[in-house]
């Protein structure tokens, strides 16, 4: 049971991208859950909610071009985004909010999810911290009886500019991944998806297209 779990947690509390209004969620204090690879993992509940809410924070050399780029690159969300099977634009709003549409991919007999987010980016113009927020949009498109959508969740980055030519980059997200899935084993494997995105972000940040992207909405 637990290894049919595990998939189905890892990909449906990623995304991401992700996520329904970026509420105020129980402002219960953060437990730090695990510290491995300069990433680390937070949890903490929710008020009338099983589900924990997680936030994902690493310090990366890169600027905040890069990393703006590959979080608006929805296309090629799952060449970094754990569990991501496929992804598409439904619409480009403004070079700054996309909509897009994403499916988990899961092992039988667990059901695919899928979901729809619209993503918008902003920046504080004297701090030059970057917010991204990731607002579920599960109505856009009809459901399909082969998937579940993912309805209830939120996601919101946050993007600061460091010395020496780092930023340090925060992630959190709150998902309900709906369908029969026990809260206990959602809670127990929550975390490897975020750490394993993490790690993966790394890299892609690096690419050179990433790496060398300017971005005329964003000051690094």
């Amino acid at each position: 049971m637990m290894q049919l779990i595990q998939p189905l947690v890892n990909g449906c509390l990623l995304l991401a991208l992700s996520c329904a209004t970026w509420g105020a969620q129980a402002q219960a204090q953060w437990t730090l859950k695990t510290d491995e690879d300069g990433i680390r993992l937070y949890t903490r509940s929710v008020a009338a909610s099983p589900y924990k809410e997680l936030k994902t924070v690493c310090t990366l050399h890169t600027s905040l071009s890069s990393v703006a780029a590959v979080l608006l690159d929805v296309e090629r969300t799952k060449e970094w985004v754990y569990g991501t099977s496929s992804s598409r634009i439904l619409q480009q709003e403004s070079p700054s909010a996309v909509w897009f549409y994403a499916e988990m991919g899961m092992p039988w007999p667990v059901t695919n999810r899928d979901f729809i987010v619209r993503i918008s980016l902003t920046q504080e113009p004297v701090s030059k911290v970057i917010t991204v927020l990731a607002d579920n949009q599960p109505d856009f498109l009809p459901e399909t009886k082969k998937l579940v959508r993912i309805r209830h969740s939120s996601g919101k980055w946050r993007i600061e500019p460091l010395p020496g030519g780092r930023v340090r980059v925060e992630y959190q997200l709150y998902v309900d991944p709906g369908g029969n899935v026990p809260a206990a084993l959602v809670n127990a494997f929550a975390g490897k998806g975020p750490v394993e995105s993490f790690r993966s972000l790394r890299k892609q940040v690096a690419r050179k297209e990433y790496a060398t992207a300017a971005l005329p909405f964003v000051q690094n």
